[in-house]
Parts: C-alpha cells; sequence; structure tokens
C-alpha cells in the first residue's frame, strides 16, 4: 500500500456516557430529518411514503429488528414541514421507547407481501388511511414520492387520486452527505469489524472451514453490539477465482489464500469491509495478485477528494479482460465503488460498466472502494477494500486492519500461528 493512512479522529466508544461526549442521538434524529425534508422540497414533493427500512430509520430514528424487513409491514410519511408519521405493528413499544414519534404512531394496514388476499380490500383501506394522513399535513392534493412498494397497494393509491412518484431519489439526495454523528456511528462500526479480523486471522488453519469462519464473525460482532450480520463472505482457495460471492463448508488447506468480506449494522450503520490472508507462507503468485489488487486500490484512493467524478476513479482501473473476465458486466463488482451509510449500496456507485456519471464527489460522502486480482497459480484471489469519508482536501480511511501486506496465518512460522 503506497496511501497514507490519516488518523481516523475520536471514537468515543459504544456506550453514552455523562462525562465524555460521543453520538448525539437527539441531533443525529433532528438533521436527518432536516436535510429529508429539504429533500423532500428540492424534488417538489408533497411528502414521501417510505417502506424502506433504511429510510424509514433516517426518517423517524426507530427500528424493530430485521425479522420485518421484507414483510412491507411498517412505512413511514414525511412531509417537507412537521413530524412524520410511522405506521408500526409495535406503535405501543414506540410510544414509550421513541418519544420523538410518540404522538404520531399508529398501526399499519398491509396484504403482509400478498400474503393477505385481495379480495379482503385491504388495499383501498391503506390507500384511504395515507390519503387521510396527507390532507392532515395538509399535502393531500401534492404529489407522493414512494421507495418501493408492492403494486397493488400502489394501484389503491392512484385509485384514490394520489399521484405517485418516485420518491427513491429524494432520499437518496438526504442521505448523500453524512452528518458528523452519521460519521461517528459509521467508524464505530468499522472499528468492530477491525477487532473482528484479529479472531477470523487466529482461525484461520488447515482444517478450519469457510463457515466456522463466518460463524467466529458473527460470534464476536453481536457479542460487541452489532445489530445486524448482513452477510460474511467467506470465499477460500479456488473458490475465490472467480469469485463465488458467497461461502460454503469448504475446509481450508495449507497455500490457500482466504478472504472475507464482512458486512454488519451498529445502530443501523453499515460497513462492506474486505481483507485478504493466505494459509501458510505465500507464493510468488499470491504476492504478484495482492501487490496488484493494492496497486489498483491505492491509485483509486489517491484520486478521491471534492469534484472529482465517478467515471474519474473508476478509470484508473483496470478494464475487465486485464483481470481474466469475459466483459464489465461480468466483472461487475470487482473493481468496484459504493455509498456506505444506513444501507449498501448508496451514492456514489463507482464503476466501469456504468460511464457518464459526472456528479463530482462532495466533503461527507462516505464509500467503499474494492479491488480483486485472481492468483495466476489458481491458488485463489486477493480482494482489498477500505471505507473512506470525502474529506475537503482528500479523504480519510476509516477501515484500519492492516491492509499493506498479504498476512499468513495458521502454520508454523507464519505471521499469524
Amino acid at each position: 500500500m503506497k496511501y497514507n493512512r490519516p488518523h481516523t479522529g475520536a471514537s468515543w466508544g459504544t456506550q453514552a456516557k455523562d462525562w465524555e461526549h460521543g453520538v448525539n442521538y437527539d441531533r443525529l434524529h433532528r438533521e436527518r430529518l432536516g436535510r429529508a425534508q429539504t429533500a423532500i422540497r428540492h424534488a417538489g414533493l408533497g411528502a414521501v411514503l417510505c417502506f424502506n427500512f433504511d429510510n424509514i430509520r433516517y426518517l423517524t430514528g426507530t427500528h424493530i429488528g430485521e425479522w420485518a424487513r421484507d414483510k412491507f409491514m411498517r412505512y413511514a410519511l414525511c412531509a417537507a414541514d412537521g413530524p412524520p408519521m410511522l405506521w408500526d405493528p409495535a406503535a405501543p413499544a414506540k410510544r414509550i421507547s421513541s418519544p420523538q414519534i410518540s404522538d404520531h404512531v399508529a398501526a399499519p394496514i398491509s396484504t403482509m407481501q400478498g400474503g393477505l388476499p385481495l379480495w379482503l380490500g385491504i388495499q383501498e383501506d391503506f390507500a384511504r388511511q395515507i390519503k387521510k394522513a396527507m390532507n392532515q399535513l395538509g399535502v393531500g392534493n401534492q404529489p407522493i414520492g414512494i421507495d418501493i412498494m408492492e403494486l397493488p397497494m400502489l394501484r389503491a393509491l392512484e385509485a384514490e387520486g394520489i399521484e405517485v412518484v418516485d420518491g427513491q431519489q429524494a432520499m437518496l439526495d438526504a442521505r448523500e452527505i453524512k452528518t458528523q454523528d452519521e460519521l461517528e456511528l459509521l467508524k464505530l462500526a468499522a472499528a468492530m469489524v477491525d477487532a473482528t479480523y484479529v479472531d477470523v486471522a487466529k482461525a484461520i488453519r488447515p482444517g478450519t472451514r469457510e463457515n466456522e469462519l463466518v460463524a467466529i464473525t458473527n460470534d464476536r460482532l453481536f457479542r460487541m453490539g452489532s445489530e445486524r450480520v448482513e452477510c460474511v463472505n467467506s470465499v477460500s482457495g479456488p473458490r475465490g477465482r472467480p469469485h463465488s460471492h458467497t461461502f460454503s463448508d469448504r475446509m481450508i488447506q495449507p497455500g490457500d489464500m482466504v478472504f472475507l468480506d464482512i458486512m454488519h449494522s451498529y445502530n443501523g450503520y453499515r460497513t462492506c469491509y474486505y481483507r485478504t490472508f493466505v494459509c501458510g507462507e505465500p507464493s510468488h503468485a499470491q504476492i504478484d495478485a495482492y501487490e496488484k489488487a493494492s496497486k489498483w486500490i491505492s491509485a483509486s484512493i489517491d484520486m478521491v477528494k471534492p469534484g472529482v467524478t465517478p467515471d474519474e476513479i473508476a478509470q484508473v482501473w483496470p478494464d475487465a479482460n486485464e483481470f481474466g473476465y469475459r466483459d464489465e458486466g461480468e466483472a461487475f463488482l470487482l473493481q468496484y465503488g459504493h455509498g456506505v451509510g444506513l444501507s449498501l449500496w448508496e451514492r456514489p456507485i463507482i464503476s466501469k460498466r456504468y460511464r457518464g456519471q459526472n456528479t463530482p464527489l462532495k466533503e461527507g460522502m462516505v464509500f467503499a472502494l474494492e479491488t480483486w486480482c485472481g492468483a495466476a497459480d489458481g491458488s485463489g484471489a486477493a480482494r482489498i477494500e477500505e471505507e473512506v469519508i470525502v474529506t475537503k482536501d482528500g479523504c480519510q480511511i476509516i477501515t484500519n486492519f492492516p491492509s499493506d501486506r498479504l498476512i499468513s496465518c495458521g502454520l508454523p512460522g507464519c505471521e499469524i500461528f
């Protein structure tokens, strides 16, 4: 690695304390809502109606765990002025736990993603509920922006005379620049993965299976306070070339390259964070692959500063056929960048597959940059990923587990044994 790693700044711990300032959650709620309402006004919308869990959390500062994420039974309505309204399966509990929303929460009306039959007319009841709320907010005759929704519910809103348009772009506009408290939460989430990779490195040895590394990762993160471990890509040996994008029960063997991507959430804020190891001493082909991946990610990090475009960053990466793929479609996600916040993937998206993105980077954006290179001897692949905050004159790296070398693990004489 050639790039410098400036200190990531204060990280005040995972607990609130009376004697040391850390994340200010009241300010977090207030500033996120303010950004969202500014984006709603700028988009010319009367309100946004959100079913996406991350948008709901951004607007209301509420959460219900992950069990309801795919059930379309929780939603929030937010106009350009005034407090948002939340419909939540645990409305009585929210009135106690979430005072910022307690006067504006009620029970939802849902078909449970089609689980309840349409002939019950639930979608019409839902549309009347939303129309009434829009009238109460004074935006009954204005267009409403939707992020995601079941088609029968959408049609019912239209039948009620509501103009439905795309609301996801307004929400992405709001979430593009992170507040100071969002930055702190993103640093904390990354620091939890820093610690987890220590346990992973110690566990890599002949006979350990990929799924065992996944189990170790889940255990460590949940013990530190993670609320969701979305995915752990644990890939060893020839399964890494081409990248399989999932783990299996393959047993690690001496000479295998091993890489992991850890995606988890701390207080809603996410990570996407690859590191690569080798079981035993690395071969010349493995070192060469790692150094190429390192060179590519260093070049992209060196490009990051306000005013640079996603296309300009992607241009420093090799074309798909230069690293063994047929075209940019099949190589998508291998030399890649994506925004990180309450969800993956936010803006910006950086890829040679989608050229023509000339919207410049802005101070306060947070995104991940990731590169991949297969080893010529077929023993695996190198995968490196760093999360960066765009600063006024460059960027700050917040993923701090060492990536300047290919770390050897698991056998006598290795760096970690």
